[in-house]
């Protein structure tokens, strides 16, 4: 019998893996590897066995099965044999493999670049999972290495003489969660390619981008997880230049502005408090639309999270050197613009390239509760199908003012009410027991609503909502719901067009 102690090395990613079992050999074992990975630790002057030299057996059908010889697959996940299970396996030649090293074929690679199916599903590894599966499970006479930055950590164990049954957890639980990750990816893909959005089980996997300040609250602990479908346009794959960490509350309020700002083609600019939009606008040029956001929000921005669908430029950073934002985040910032705000030491610079990129069909809009998840597609449509019911139509002007305000009070939280011009908000509503109270409100934001329209997510219950539209000075409102007789016929009373949609865009 054959008392070496033996490592079996399997790796794609061959980062640092010369250097690692440089190492291993000094601490006694015996090296035994696949055919790509036998080679460069052949080239780097290392003695290692490969596969079929240990098995008997060349790496046939491309090394797919070579994970299952018994020589191979039963010395990672035996353990200790006994003379009996030697006798019943007949198999004197098997060894125990102590330390197991699988890193496997980045399918999401695949994936990402769009190669067709039959590639894509060819590349599955799955001996790889086999291998790495079956020394997790054998955790007490086996480490299970699957991750190169655990190298050193796995060096200072063999250096220490053992590796204690915390440490071989640890390994055990990077296994299954590396492998179990693998395998929801090509679910996740699967469901994606077949166009199955709700399956019977839902299987899901998150990359950690990284950990959070705090989360809600400063007692609470978070971290942000990014999709690995998902290539741009998302907040958790933004590049920070500069500021402090991001907390819970940054991330969350963020992303609502993103994805109020994705309904923009034009140059546009979202600011947005507690995951609600305050002041939105669009123009010529992101320094024009800042100016109108900027202006249109009482408060100036203050503590608010900005986004901007254009990239910083230095004209653009002076006229937002008074600003208190918290975090702005945009297309990317020149360095002239960098250099501008190299002494606003608190203030978060986020680079999101795709920050105008559309909705994607394989992400959707999950939220956690307690014991469970709700999922469900993102809302991608706006007013489609908006029908007049009063006797005066809008005009050009008019239309273009409902559409761009209709699309903020999609974002906002409902009851949402959003007053504006064609390219800028002057007073937004939102998140009030009842609709009357967020028109309330959005008018006592609006310095002067004359000749500016109403956009709301939902019917308006009364017909003093009309009355109340019609003092402020608005000439159009946009609503989704059901006609109300009353209601027409008070616009028709003071001449403002309305328009009716079908489809509802209530927010949480």
């Amino acid at each position: 019998m054959n008392n070496k102690k033996r490592a079996y090395i399997s790796v794609y990613n061959k980062e640092r893996v010369v250097e690692f079992c440089r190492y291993l050999t000094e601490y006694g074992y015996e090296l035994i590897a696949t055919e790509g990975t036998h080679r460069v630790l052949k080239e780097a002057g290392l003695e290692v066995l490969s596969a079929h030299e240990m098995t008997g057996y060349p790496e046939f059908l491309g090394g797919k099965v070579r994970a299952l010889h018994p020589a191979i697959y039963t010395g990672i996940i035996s353990g200790e044999l006994t003379e009996t299970q030697r006798n019943e396996l007949g198999a004197d030649d098997i060894c125990p493999i102590e330390l197991v090293v699988v890193n496997l074929y980045p399918f999401k690679e695949d994936m990402e670049s769009g190669v067709p199916f039959d590639e894509a599903a060819s590349h599955i590894d799955a001996g790889g999972v086999a291998l790495l599966d079956a020394a997790a499970k054998n955790f007490k006479h086996t480490v299970a290495v699957c991750d190169p930055d655990d190298y050193d950590r796995v060096l200072c164990n063999l250096a220490a003489g053992v590796v204690p049954e915390d440490e071989r957890k640890y390994f055990m639980y990077k296994a299954f969660a590396y492998t179990a990750s693998y395998n929801a990816m090509i679910a996740q893909y699967l469901s994606h390619r077949l166009q199955i959005p709700f399956p019977k089980t839902l299987t899901v996997t998150y990359e950690k981008e990284q950990d959070m300040r705090y989360g809600e609250n400063p007692h609470q602990r978070a971290a942000v997880y990014h999709e690995p479908f998902l290539k741009e346009g998302s907040l958790a794959r933004a590049k920070q230049l500069a500021g402090g960490k991001l907390t819970y509350n940054n991330i969350n309020d963020a992303n609502t502005a993103i994805e109020l700002i994705k309904e923009f083609d034009c140059p546009s600019v979202v600011a947005c408090k507690h995951c609600t939009p305050c002041s939105v606008g669009t123009g010529e040029s992101a320094y024009d639309a800042y100016l109108k956001a900027y202006e249109a929000d009482s408060l100036h921005f203050h503590s608010a999270i900005v986004a901007i669908n254009g990239v910083v430029d230095a004209r653009l950073a002076s006229l937002m050197k008074d600003c208190t934002a918290e975090v702005i985040v945009a297309v990317g910032f020149t360095p002239e613009a960098m250099g501008m705000f190299r002494f606003k030491k608190d203030l978060i610079l986020l680079e999101v390239p795709g920050i105008r990129s559309k909705m994607q069909f394989s992400t959707f809009d999950m939220q956690k509760i307690y014991g469970g998840l709700l999922v469900q597609s993102y809302d991608t449509t706006a007013c489609e199908n908006a029908r007049c019911v009063t006797e005066r139509r809008p005009t050009e002007r008019e239309i273009r003012a409902l559409s761009f305000n209709y699309k903020v009070a999609k974002h906002a939280r409902s009851s949402a009410v959003a007053v504006g011009r064609e390219d800028v908000t002057v007073g937004i509503g939102a998140g009030q027991p009842n609709r009357t109270l967020s028109l309330q409100v959005a008018l006592a934001l609006t310095r002067n609503a004359k000749g500016c329209v109403l956009a709301s997510d939902s019917d308006l219950p009364t017909a003093e909502c009309v009355d109340m539209c019609h003092e402020a000075g608005i000439t159009a409102i946009i609503q989704t719901g059901s006609e109300d007789e009353e209601i027409v016929n008070r616009c028709n009373q003071y001449r403002i067009a309305m328009l009716y949609t079908d489809q509802r865009h209530f927010k949480n």
